[in-house]
């Protein structure tokens, strides 16, 4: 079950040979976490997406307000027969054309997938990455939105897959790293927490952001948006991955670096603390 286009239906029926998401990526999505029925962090989605419609030059439906986005999710988990669930709202540019689209109209679809747990935990296995050297995000805009254009990212899942390690690290073209596959990269150096800035070309996660709100509060550590080098990597005494899905994923490994994960733990607790 589905939505599409706010119709509950078992399948959109989109021709992929014309839907200009498949043809030319040109769509933007949001991944939200749904917990216990109830959609966490919407407004930071719903600006996000918004954000990232208008600078792809979408038109944006005069409906479509954060109300109606919720109500849309709503009910689709209502027919739907788990209450925890990664969703995934996809929304593409519609209508004929090439490169250069004749029209800015949108349509959307929302599917969602069930989840297991409606709490963040703390992952006990080991957690290995490596650098995905083989091609570099750019810093610009365009690499801080969520696009179907993620073909890099792909590229780096298959060569971790290859290489049996748990994710891979991206840089950009001036070799600092950016981001994980799916992930915010956070580096824990004493009492600095340090992560790399938006204008380096990462992704501008909502979870990043809940982060860097939770620990401003609480000034347990001193936050810098820093660029971050493969070399500061062996230097940190922690590092971690975050995303709306599974929250904090510490790193216990880098080349022949082991990290401890005493700080992301305590942060996921935190963090479960602040959302209940």
């Amino acid at each position: 079950m589905i939505n599409y286009n706010g119709k509950l239906v078992e399948q959109s029926a989109q021709m992929i040979e014309f839907n200009r998401g498949f043809l030319f990526g040109d769509a933007v999505f949001e991944t939200l976490k749904v917990s216990n029925n109830t959609l966490l962090f919407l407004e930071d989605h719903y600006l996000r997406l918004m954000a990232a419609m208008r600078i792809c030059r979408m038109e944006i439906p005069m409906n479509f307000t954060m109300e109606f986005l919720e109500e849309q999710v709503v009910s689709l988990m209502a027919k739907v027969s788990f209450s925890n669930a990664r969703v995934r709202v996809t929304v593409f540019r519609v209508g004929t054309g090439f490169y250069t689209p004749e029209s800015n109209h949108v349509e959307f679809v929302i599917t969602a997938q069930s989840l297991s747990s409606s709490t963040y935990q703390v992952p006990s296995a080991s957690y290995e990455v490596e650098l995905f050297k083989d091609f570099h995000l750019s810093k610009q805009l365009l690499s801080t939105l969520k696009t179907n254009n993620k073909m890099i990212h792909s590229l780096a899942g298959i060569f971790a897959k290859e290489n049996e390690y748990a994710n891979c690290l991206l840089i950009n073209e001036e070799k600092n790293v950016v981001e994980a596959i799916q992930s915010n990269l956070f580096m824990k150096i004493g009492n600095k927490l340090v992560t790399p800035p938006i204008s380096d070309g990462c992704q501008n996660g909502i979870m990043r952001k809940q982060i860097i709100k939770l620990l401003q509060k609480n000034e347990m550590v001193t936050i810098e948006e820093k660029s971050i080098s493969p070399f500061d990597l062996q230097k940190a005494d922690e590092l971690f991955l975050t995303n709306v899905i599974s929250g904090i994923q510490p790193i216990t490994k880098y080349r022949k670096k082991k990290y401890v994960t005493d700080f992301a733990t305590q942060l996921v607790e935190m963090l479960n603390q602040s959302i209940n």
